[in-house]
Formats: C-alpha cells, structure tokens, sequence
C-alpha cells in the first residue's frame, strides 16, 4: 500500500515500483475508474508513474474525467474539480452515499430501448440521476460525453459486449477514497481548483484535446473542445506551479505547438490505441506527450 503521513501538510512518500505494479494490473486493482471516458489515461498509468516525484503534499487534478491517476494514487489531501456538472455530481453522490447509487443502478441492464427511455427523461433525485449516469455511460458509444445545444446528452446506443454496468465493491472503493476528509470537489474552471497549488504539491493537468488532426490545422481543430487562449492560460498556471515548489505532469496532444508551450520542461512521447474515431479506418496508434517538471528543478 502506499504509504501516508496521515496529519495535512506532511508528505505522501511514492513508491513507483508498488504503483507500477498496480497500474499494470489493469482490471484487478480496487479503486479503479467505474466510469468509461473518453480521452482516459488510464492505459498511460505505467508510462506517467515514471514523471511522479518522489514525494508529494497536496494532488490537484482540475480535469478529473475518469479519475484514473486519482484513484491510482488515493491522496488523503486533494483538490479536484472538473467543468461537468453531471460528471461532478455523480462523484458527489457515489461519495456521500455508494449504497444509494446501487440500489438504483443495479436492475438496470443494458438494453436498447432502456438506454434511450433514460436518456429522454432523466430523474432529477441525486443518487437516482447518478445511477443514470453511470448507466448511459457505461452503454453508450465508446464512453463518449456530448450534449446537445439545450445541454441534453444526445450520445447513441453503444451496444456493450458485457451486461457488467457497475462492479459494486470498486464503486464502494471509489466512494471511500473520495470520502477521504481532505479531498474536495468542485464543479469549476481549472484556475479555480489550482488556486492554493504550493510548494511541494502535485498537479496534474490533462485537458481536452484530440490527437488525431490536420497538422496544419491543429489548433482549429481543437478550438472546440479546449480553446487556445485556454491552452495558454493553462499554461501559464503550470509555469506557476513550479516557480512556487510543486510538481507538474501535463498530459496533452504530441504537437510543436503544445510542446513550445511547456519551454524547460521535460517531454517524452508515448503510443497508445486511439478507439474514439467512428470508424475502424481513423483508429489506430496515436502519439500522445507527458511532460513534467518538479519544483525541485525549477531555476
């Protein structure tokens, strides 16, 4: 287990061997991700153990998704935050009440008509509309979050090859690492979730963006999902970090463009099965970068 200083302020020692291990075993370790998100690392968890530092005070992650390094390292002290409001909701309800959220998410199997009945009238309830979410999530195409201009979730009918929605003790494990006393949760723009960042914290940034694109057209075609002007603010933040002691690990598309951005940073390339694309002939192998730095090697 990882071992940790239980008193605010102290030190998360990181043993990347014990963490290696456990990121490598993909569907066995408890917590893990209960949801499916689109843009996951959690396939990259063996290649982003190497970028932690040797120890930690405080985890920040403004894009929280699926959670998977959350959840990889479990920090008893963390500020997470995330711009969906539904996604925020769901984690709040699966942490103040898990047992509320199976109840309601239990009985409900993958099935056509049953997905499409829920996506059109979803409950209003928090742990009910939690357990709906998870639901259309884990059945819907490829895990894939989008909404329509009215902000209803128009995403169709992925046709799961398993009838496993939930796996009742990892939701459990789940609920228990985001119960932890010193983890927040916020539905907010990342400056907000790393206002307090200091010396000897942690931060991980991993915001929307695609890899596969028109080289040429690259900040076009993510201009939708995460503007440039955003990029750079970003940017700017984990600039900041280190100038103040923290450590950084930015996960983002391998672009010159992104990479100049992170000027003094470290950087390494990493390839991993790209399955977002609507049909086989766009998937393939893409090119993703880490790049980090630790206070600790800031000038």
């Amino acid at each position: 287990m990882l071992k940790l200083d239980l008193q605010e302020g102290s030190r998360a020692k990181v043993d990347h061997h014990e963490l290696a291990s456990r990121a490598g075993q993909y569907l066995s370790k408890s917590p893990r991700p209960f949801l499916r998100w689109a843009g996951s690392k959690r396939a990259l968890l063996p290649e982003l153990v190497g970028a932690l530092p040797q120890h930690y005070r405080h985890y920040y992650e403004p894009f929280l998704g699926g959670g998977s390094l959350f959840f990889l390292l479990q920090p008893r002290w963390a500020n997470l935050g995330d711009l969906c409001k539904d996604l925020v909701e769901t984690y709040l309800a699966v942490r103040d009440k898990p047992s509320a959220v199976l109840r309601y998410l239990q009985p409900l199997l993958p099935d056509r008509e049953k997905y499409y009945a829920v996506r059109a009238r979803r409950s209003q309830g928090p742990y009910k509309r939690a357990a709906e979410f998870i639901y259309l999530n884990k059945t819907c195409w490829n895990g894939l979050y989008r909404v329509n201009s009215q902000g209803m979730f128009n995403v169709p009918y992925g046709a799961p090859k398993t009838p496993n929605v939930v796996d009742a003790e990892n939701l459990q494990a789940c609920a228990e690492a985001l119960a932890s006393p010193g983890v927040s949760l916020t539905c907010s723009d990342f400056s907000e979730t790393l206002d307090a960042v200091d010396k000897g914290d942690l931060v991980f940034l991993d915001p929307p963006y695609v890899t596969r694109h028109n080289n040429n057209g690259f900040i076009d075609y993510n201009e939708r999902l995460f503007s440039w002007e955003d990029q750079e603010r970003l940017a700017d933040h984990a600039r900041t970090a280190v100038r103040n002691g923290a450590s950084v690990i930015v996960m983002n598309a391998y672009h010159q463009e992104v990479l100049d951005l992170y000027d003094g940073f470290r950087c390494r390339e990493v390839r991993r099965s790209s399955t977002i694309a609507s049909f086989s002939g766009a998937r393939g192998s893409v090119g993703e970068a880490i790049i980090w730095k630790h206070g600790s090697e800031a000038a």
